[in-house]
């Protein structure tokens, strides 16, 4: 590899590989039809603490004064009715760190994720960013960025269900200035310790640049974003293509490898403010693919305010060359 960031870089990249194996096997081992009748979230939180676990390990070890602002905290799974979902946490944890690693070691990994966003280098970190998408067999990521004087420079987004490059499942890692570009990481390739597998491709958006032929890609969830809102700006642009819907940041790796050209996430209520973590690592891989990436009023991702985005309103990410047509849409029908 030629881009800065070298070293962060094959860090973050095996983190998130060993990290999306250990989300595939608790996936496959505890969620069940059972456990989606009940609608038990056991499974996920399990996957969730022992990904964030994992990748946090490997941080501190490489990088022992970096802060990383993470969505998990273990002050939940410490409290003694949750004795059941730590051990499982703590099993699938050891099964990438090792048998030797105690329950405190993997407590105080998790909690290492607990950083404010004041640093002026520090990581940001959603272990698993789409959590009924991973229930329901859907897409979910393991995201990972890394941001220095409030800039995302490097990201990471393992996304273990995404069809790319004839395979199913794939990591897309973006350095600033350097490209996007996409592996095919499935089950079985993901964990090899100190893998130098070279087939990274270079993605990029597509070249559309007529809107009423775009297609939208948005949250399965409803409470996500303003669906009525998105029907009104897609009708203003002229579009009749169906949405793709999906959970989580693979809607970002969508956009930046061509199979969707805008993706719309109004905000639902007043006032909310969107997590870093939600949207660090897919920023940037769209924005290295050729894309565009900015609130609902055009303003840059400001990553200076700690855990939030309190000083933007909403996401759209576009090709790029559509960018300027969708955000006079949403003002047009905003303003209605």
């Amino acid at each position: 590899m030629n881009e800065p960031f070298t070293h962060e870089l094959t860090v973050a990249i095996e983190a998130v590989r060993q990290a999306m194996t250990v989300c595939q096997s608790v996936q496959q081992s505890l969620v069940t039809a059972d456990t989606l009748t009940k609608r038990d979230k056991s499974p996920v939180t399990v996957a969730d603490f022992a990904a964030q676990a994992i990748i946090c390990s490997a941080l501190a070890q490489a990088f022992p004064q970096d802060m990383v602002v993470g969505e998990e905290a273990a002050g939940e799974l410490r409290q003694g009715d949750q004795r059941p979902v730590r051990e499982a946490v703590v099993q699938a944890a050891r099964s990438v760190l090792g048998g030797h690693v105690s329950e405190a070691d993997v407590l105080a990994a998790i909690d290492h994720g607990g950083g404010d966003g004041s640093a002026k280098r520090y990581w940001t970190l959603d272990p698993i960013d789409g959590t009924k998408g991973f229930l329901r067999g859907g897409q979910y990521a393991v995201a990972l960025a890394l941001i220095v004087d409030h800039r995302v420079v490097l990201g990471v987004l393992g996304c273990p269900n995404i069809d790319f490059a004839g395979g199913k499942g794939a990591i897309f890692r973006a350095v600033r200035g350097h490209g996007a570009h996409g592996n095919v990481a499935t089950a079985t390739t993901a964990h090899v310790p100190g893998r130098t597998d070279e087939a990274w491709v270079p993605v990029s958006v597509d070249d559309l640049r007529l809107a009423a032929h775009a297609r939208f890609c948005e949250s399965v969830e409803s409470g996500h974003s303003d669906r009525t809102l998105a029907t009104k700006i897609g009708e203003a642009l002229g579009i009749t293509r169906r949405p793709l819907h999906m959970d989580s940041q693979v809607k970002y790796a969508a956009v930046a490898h061509g199979e969707a050209s805008i993706y719309l996430r109004i905000p639902t209520r007043s006032g909310y403010e969107e997590k870093i973590w939600d949207h660090a690592a897919g920023m940037i891989v769209v924005e290295e693919a050729g894309g565009k990436v900015t609130d609902i009023d055009g303003k840059p991702l400001d990553f200076a305010h700690g855990r939030t985005l309190k000083a933007n309103r909403g996401i759209v990410a576009s090709n790029g060359h559509l960018h300027g047509e969708v955000l006079n849409a949403i003002a047009a029908s905003t303003t209605q």
